[in-house]
Parts: structure tokens; sequence; C-alpha cells
């Protein structure tokens, strides 16, 4: 006899991510159930289960003589044993040749099983409403605890929904339900479960059941999403109701951030771009009037517990019949509009000077004060916003439906912000350097909106988070980071374009003869293009390839310098992960095991093993694979290593490691120097007309990817570049994601030599310049020294 138990996908930190299943089950044993609630159960149900053999004679002559006396069945006189007969192998319609299998079955199983057992199993399989199967899963649908910590109350009335759990549910039939519950409170009192005092308090008890969704206690229904997919390759059961558990490589602390951050950072980009006005709009005329929040004495409805939308798994009874009059006329109104994440549907109901009252969905009365409200300038075309609102009516109105989300305050008393569902969408996506493991994800603002996961699926134009790619190239080419490029203007004619080609800055500005470390940090792109054409497209194209890039996707032409490749952010994340760990390439990985219901690992994730390039393949007949771990049928259940290669040398990831810093300490990156640490590095990114904005960055133990844009790529707006739209985000989660977590500054390899060098020329300085700074070389690449009383020394090569 097995159980059908949904699939859960968990945190490697073990917290529940998402749930998949038709059935909600929390299977729990005979031991673990309290005493009263058995008791509740028997008086209910059969109150003789411990003393016949299965089938009891006297319910079944109860039964026919009710049928002889209606001409129709009133009661089946069925067993807590027949019920698990019926439940596990018959169905319910009731005919007379189910009632005798019933009883044959019924039978046959009391000579296998211990009566604790038969209760056991019926206890875990009966169906309570709302998916609950069984009495854990119906405590926490309903009280949102476990079986053992309810009441007396509570436990009568799970104990009353097998008979009819529609007829006789707490949520949509309370006073039924209650009546039903009194009744077995009675019967206990008669079993002697209760005495009288028990049964009376108890039945004094209000109804205090509430739905509780399956709340996971991480958002990260991306995540699930892409693990319950890769497990159907990896193992054979159902996974929707066997009761499997995957173990994903999220870290939920890392997870929340990155939600957070990416929430925060498209509504700061929103508002930026303007109020695009309400939802819809009600009649408020025709409407109660509720009057201020605080001057109305009316108690709002209980706390209702209600999960983010996209967290639950079904959506929550309604709640008017619990609302008083006035606020149900209201909440009437706009109750179906859908909530994302945070933002909650609200109707304004009153509108004061500087301020507005509102009533949201669950019947609670809040105030949006001035700060909440005065962002709202009127949004225009081309992204242009009206003049600033003066005072709250210029925004809102009474009737106006619009959402709200949580701005600061307690997490049971917040304050309240006037908001929307932004229109760009982003991606954050961070991983672990070392290793691969994706430690958090989150591909756009709400699953629930929208499950097109832009971390791994939006293939969008890189702009500048892709040019240290080609700076490494530079390196392994025999640049330095004190070579001389030019800044100045390009022109291409070819007959293949329309027009000829001029490349532009982020500016008119040009900076002229420029060293290749602040090209970068400066994102520089003439100075881009012009090391592209010395390192040549073949040799660009193989650095890229090594870094895991999708190359055949690629133009191989001059417009790669400035990023017009298309990229998704995992792909980006994973290629900075080689700057990160010091020049290994590792693949992105999601699920680190998958288990059964009892624990026993059914899949795990293979370990990584750095290598020097090329690496030797290997197979489950390798030597470092020799003994893999089996499960009882001699299946491995751990794959073979997965190799990382090294694929640019320690010298060439050092410095260039070195010159992301400086993004960070001077450059286009510069605003994450708040965050207070000397181990950061990345590069920003920005296309055409701010169409994508990037921030690709790292410390040595955690690089995160931030994309901006919209799914149908327009402008994002003037100054929108990924210092302001993409970087914030960047911060925000990076600050929360290192918390606790050391500096560490990759060690100096041995191959690398600091040398004072002229900044104007690149060339090593003579003792008596004032002038020189430290630079970074390959000590087989160090500059010639300068020449006394000389002009420059730079060659024209150098500066064309």
């Amino acid at each position: 006899m097995e159980y059908q138990i949904p699939l859960r996908i968990y945190t490697s930190d073990h917290k529940l991510i998402a749930e998949y299943g038709e059935k909600r089950r929390e299977p729990i044993t005979y031991e673990e159930v309290p005493e009263p609630f058995i008791q509740a159960v028997l008086a209910a149900e059969d109150e003789r289960f411990f003393e016949h053999p299965g089938v009891d004679p006297k319910g079944l002559l109860r039964a026919a003589v009710e049928l002889l006396r209606y001409q129709e069945i009133r009661s089946g006189g069925s067993t807590i044993t027949m019920q698990v007969a019926r439940n596990f192998f018959l169905d319910r319609e009731q005919r007379f040749l189910r009632k005798f299998n019933e009883i044959v079955l019924a039978i046959q199983i009391e000579r296998i099983l211990e009566k604790e057992e038969i209760l056991e199993l019926y206890l875990n399989k009966i169906y309570l409403g709302h998916r609950a199967y069984g009495a854990e899963a119906a405590a926490q649908v309903y009280y949102g605890e476990s079986i053992k910590d309810l009441s007396l109350p509570q436990w009568a009335m799970i104990a009353g929904l097998p008979k009819a759990p529609s007829a006789y549910n707490p949520i949509t039939n309370p006073e039924r339900a209650r009546q039903r519950r009194n009744w077995i409170l009675f019967r206990m009192e008669e079993t002697g479960a209760i005495d009288s005092e028990q049964r009376k308090q108890a039945q004094a008890a209000p109804v205090t059941a509430r739905y509780h969704a399956a709340r996971p206690e991480v958002e990260g229904a991306y995540m699930g999403e892409v693990a319950r997919v890769l497990a159907e390759d990896l193992v054979e059961p159902d996974l929707y109701t066997e009761g499997l558990r995957i173990i994903t490589t999220l870290n939920s602390k890392r997870q929340n951030a990155a939600v957070t951050a990416l929430r925060q950072g498209l509504h700061a980009y929103d508002e930026r771009h303007g109020w695009r006005g309400p939802l819809a709009r009600i009649d408020a005329g025709e409407l109660p009037e509720l009057g201020w929040p605080a001057e109305r004495d009316t108690e709002a409805a209980p706390d209702t517990d209600q999960p983010e939308p996209e967290m639950a798994q079904e959506k929550e009874p309604d709640l008017l019949d619990e609302l008083d009059e006035d606020l149900a006329a209201w909440v009437e109104r706009f109750k179906d509009q859908a909530d994302f994440g945070p933002l909650r549907t609200a109707a304004v109901t009153a509108v004061r000077d500087r301020q507005a009252a509102a009533l949201l969905r669950d019947g609670k009365q809040v105030v949006l004060d001035w700060d909440a409200i005065r962002w709202a300038r009127p949004a225009l075309n081309k992204g242009y916003v009206g003049e600033a609102p003066q005072t709250a009516a210029d925004v809102l109105a009474p009737g106006d439906v619009v959402y709200v989300r949580p701005d600061g305050g307690g997490e049971d008393d917040p304050s309240w912000r006037l908001a929307q569902l932004p229109v760009a969408q982003s991606a954050l996506i961070s991983l672990n350097p070392d290793t691969g493991a994706v430690e958090a994800m989150q591909g756009g603002y709400s699953f629930y909106a929208s499950k097109f996961n832009r971390a791994l699926q939006a293939r969008r134009q890189a702009g500048s988070v892709f040019k240290p790619f080609i700076y490494t190239a530079a390196l392994e080419s025999g640049f330095t980071p004190a070579t001389i490029i030019n800044d100045a203007p390009l022109v291409f004619d070819d007959d293949k374009l329309k027009d000829a080609w001029r490349p532009t800055g982020a500016s008119d500005r040009f900076y002229g003869p420029t060293r290749l470390r602040e090209a970068l940090y400066r994102s520089l792109n003439l100075v881009s293009i012009r090391i592209l054409r010395q390192v040549g497209i073949s040799q660009a194209m193989n650095t890229l390839d090594r870094f895991g890039l999708p190359t055949k996707r690629f133009q191989r032409d001059l417009s790669l310098a400035l990023g017009s490749a298309s990229v998704t952010p995992l792909e980006i994340a994973r290629a900075y992960s080689v700057f990160a760990n010091g020049g290994y390439r590792v693949d992105p990985w999601f699920i680190e095991r998958i288990e059964d219901k009892d624990g026993k690992v059914l899949w795990k994730a293979p370990r990584v093993e750095r290598c020097e390039a090329p690496c030797a393949v290997v197979t489950a007949d390798s030597e470092v694979a020799a003994e893999p771990e089996t499960d009882e049928d001699g299946k491995p259940i751990q794959p073979p290593p997965t190799m990382a290669p090294r694929v640019i040398d320690e010298n060439t990831a050092w410095l260039m490691h070195s010159i992301l810093q400086d993004v960070v300490k001077r450059g286009t990156g510069s605003d994450a120097r708040r965050l207070g640490r000397s181990d950061l590095a990345g590069k920003t990114g920005t296309t055409n007309d701010q169409v994508d904005a990037w921030f690709s960055g790292y410390s040595p133990e955690l690089v995160a990817t931030v994309w901006v844009g919209f799914d149908n790529p327009a402008s994002l707006g003037n100054g929108e570049y990924g210092g302001r739209a993409a970087l914030p985000t960047w911060i925000d989660y990076m600050g929360v994601a290192l918390e606790g977590v050391e500096e560490v500054q990759p060690p100096q390899p041995p191959g690398v030599v600091s040398v004072r060098i002229d900044p104007d020329s690149g060339l090593q300085a003579r003792p008596e310049n004032e002038a020189a700074i430290f630079e970074y070389f390959r000590e087989d690449n160090v500059p010639e020294l300068e020449a006394p009383h000389s002009g420059d020394g730079r060659s024209p090569e150098q500066i064309f």
C-alpha cells in the first residue's frame, strides 16, 4: 500500500522552494498522532474499531434497516478497515458488489496488519478537503500547524471531515462544520474520552480554521521549474506521487537576497519613468463610505496568512463572508485582480491633501503617506515624465484600484508604498566560481506573472560586459595592461553595408592615446575595436570558445568588440567565473541530489575536479571513478566527475582580475565601492540606445550577473546605462550574499611582476620620472625603458 506524496524541491540548506502534485500529503506514524485526535476519529467513524475483526455487524445491520426503511442507502456501515480497503483498492460508487468486496478485503487486511497499522494507513490516506490527504496535511491546510500542536476543538473539527469534506468544511461551510465538530465532542464525552467540562469548553470555542497554502520557505519558483524538468531525466520513479525530494544548489539567504534586490531594482527603474495610472476604477459613489482608517472602528478580517500568489498551489477561498458588509461591498469589486510578488491589490477609499487611504483585499485599511505617492509623475511617451505631483489628488482618486507594496516598517504592520507592476524585466544569476553551483537565480519579476526564465533563456546583446573576453585575447596576443591604443574616431566603408559604419562611445568625448587598463575601466568602444582588429577575429573566437561562450551564434566581425553577440545571463556568469577562479571553466549545475521519501539517495551531482587542459575524458571505468557510489541494485547514483579545465593561464587570469578591479575602484562600476570591499571586480554593459543593461561581477567566492531590459527589445530610456539600471541590483544582492564572507585577494603569480611605468607612454619609467605609476606585467613582457628626453616612445602601431 503506497501513498501518493507530492514532489518537493528544497534549497541546499533544506528550505522548501516548491511542491508539485495533485495531493498534499504529509505521512506520519501512529505514534506521532495525538491520542485525543484518535479518540475523536473513533467517536466519529468507528467507535468499536479496536474490538471488531474488520467488519462491525451492528453497523451493517443499522445500514440494512435504513435501506429497507428509506429505500435508499443512508449510511454504509463501513468500519475504518473497510474504508482503508475502499481507499486503497476500490472506487467510491455505492454498489452492493463493492460493499461485499470491502468486507472481504477488510477481513484480509485485519489478518495481515495490526490495528495501529490500519489506523495509520487510514489517517494518512483519507481526503479532507482543499487537496489535503491525511490528518497531518489537513492540520497544516486549515491551521498552519502540525496535528500534534492543535487543540481539542481543532482535532474534533478535522475528525469531522472524512464523512463529507465539502459539506463540513470549516472554511467554506463554517456553521455546518461547527455543528459537526460539536456533535463529535458530544460523542467523545459519551465514549469517555473527555469529560463534560472539556466538552463544553471545546464546543464554545470559535471556528479558527483559515486556509494555509503550501507555503515555500524560500521564493525560488524559477529554480523549482528547472529542477523539476531536469529530474525527469535523472531518476526513474514517478516524480509527482512517490514523495521524491530534490535538493538544489540554491543558498536560501542568497536566493532571498536575489529576489529582493531584483524587484527593488525594477521598482526603482519603474518609478523613474513615471506613473501609468490605476489598474481599474470602480464607482466609489455606489459604495458605502468607509471614512479614514483611523476613524473607523470596524476590525479588519483576521490574518489569512496569505502567501505570495506565485508560491501558492491553488487560490485562497473567498474571504468576503468574514468581512463586515461595508468592507465586503468594496472588496467584491476588485477581489479578482491578481497580485504579483510583494504587490497587493488595493482600492483607494479616500484622499486627503498629501495622503490616501486604501483597502486591501483581506479587508485591512492602510494609509499611503506623501513619501509613498510623490514619485508618481505621469508617464509620457518615449520614456519622458510629466510634472511632479503637488497633492495626492494629482495622482489618486477614490475608487482607483492600484497596487501597493510593503516599504519599511515591521512584517506585522508594514508601511505601504504606491506601486505598479514593472514593465521592464530583469534577471539575476549567481554561481560558485569554483564549482559552478547556482546559488541564486531569479528569472524575472514574478514567476506567477511570467514563467519565462530570463536568466537561462533570454538571449540578449551583451554590450560592454563582453569586452573583458576581447581584452583577454589581447593579453594572450602580447598586449599588456600598459599598451597604448588610440581612442579616436573610426570609419569603416564596406560594400556590404548601406552606409559607412562610424562606431561611437557612450559620449562624444575621445581620450586619445590610452592605456589598455584605462580603456577597459572607462569602457572605451573605439579602443576595443582597435584591439580586436589587431588580435584578429579568429584568435578572439578561439579565446571566446575556451570561456564556454556560444561562438556559433556570433557574427564574425568587429562589432563583436562592442558586445553585439547575443548571450544569456547564465552564459555571461559562467564566463566571468573563469576570472574569479583563476582561469578554470566550470559548468553550471542546479541539483545536488535526489532522494526518495525515506531519504535514500537516488542521484547525486558529480564532483567537480580541476585539470590542466587538455583534460582526460573521464568515464565510469576511469581510475578517478574506480569506485562509484551505487544503489542496492549496483547502479551508480553519482556520475563520473565533471572536469573544470584550465582555459587561460594563471598570469592572464590574474592580470584581467586586476584590471576588472579597477572598473570597480575608478571606472563605470565605481558605485560598488559602497560595499566597502576591496576584493570586488566586474564590468558594466550597455547596448545601443540603452536597450540592454548589464553588470557582471564577482568576489573570488561568488559571481553574479544582472541583466535589465524589455522582453520586446526597446530603449530603457536616456541615461539607463548598466551602471544605473543593473549595477544597483548587483550591489544590493552582493551586499547580503557576501555578509560574513572574508575578503580574499588572489595571490600574485610568480610569473607576474610590478614595474614603474610612464602613464602617458606605457614604457618603463626612469627613476627620475615623478609621474610614474606601478603596473603589472608578465615577467617576459615588461615594456622597454623610456628614452631620456625623448618623445612618448610610441610606435605608430601602438597609437593607431
